[in-house]
């Protein structure tokens, strides 16, 4: 049974993308009470590095205890780049945790596509969300073959509107030999503006993380039962 108002914790590294999630999780998700944590440093560090390193996986890793002790009943990192510490993280602690993009990758598995393109701004963004896509194809889609196409624009994350991010996103997937995918699955968070503009463009359906990550998480908090409450003494 969903509680009236289950505090559900976010931790961002790019400000756009926490807009965006907030603004989902308010309409998706309003019997939530959102806390949002924010390290802009997260996404550029992980640039530097060119890409994760341990140090930046310990970085998160306290983040999340952060949130943990806290008080969070459920946990959405909104930055795809670091979804690979949300296995770790699902071992430690008891509360559900969720990656970006993850009931996104599952919808679009599950559903007809035979070419799935993935689409980023950010370079980190294009490794982790191949490799969550592949890590469940064996138990979302077993049985069918999928092609899957990356393209990354890092022009589009300096775009100062969401038709002119969509056209370089439509104009780096056509590069890159994906003129012909079924879906398109948006990477991060911030892109989720350009959606519209560049489902207009590919004339395919174009798939964002934020919402379904919302639904996911409002559908597993209703399911569980409520945690008993004890008062913890300190010695």
């Amino acid at each position: 049974m969903l509680e009236p108002r289950p505090l559900v914790a976010m931790i961002h590294a790019v400000p756009s993308g926490a807009r965006v999630a907030q603004e989902t999780f308010a309409r998706d998700f309003p019997e939530a009470r959102v806390w949002n944590v924010l390290d802009d440093r997260l996404l550029d560090d992980a640039r530097a590095a060119g890409g994760l390193t341990d140090a930046l996986r310990r970085r998160m890793l306290r983040l999340i205890g952060h949130v943990m002790d806290g008080g969070a009943q459920a946990l959405l990192l909104t930055c795809s780049s670091y979804g690979e510490v949300v296995d770790t993280a699902r071992t430690l602690w008891e509360a559900p945790v969720l990656k970006s993009d993850e009931a996104m990758f599952k919808a679009a598995l599950a559903g007809p596509y035979r070419r799935i393109a993935v689409v980023a701004s950010a370079a980190p963004a294009v490794p982790a969300a191949v490799a969550q896509l592949h890590a469940l194809v064996p138990t979302v889609r077993p049985d069918r073959a999928v092609d899957i196409v990356t393209a990354l624009s890092e022009d589009a994350a300096a775009a100062e509107s969401p038709e002119d991010t969509a056209r370089h996103l439509a104009s780096a997937l056509r590069a890159a030999g994906g003129g012909d995918v079924d879906a398109v699955l948006l990477a991060q968070y911030s892109l989720t503006p350009a959606r519209e503009a560049l489902t207009a463009l590919l004339d395919v359906p174009v798939l964002d993380g934020a919402g379904a990550a919302a639904r996911e998480l409002r559908d597993w908090l209703a399911a569980a039962p409520s945690p008993a409450h004890t008062e913890v003494v300190a010695p």
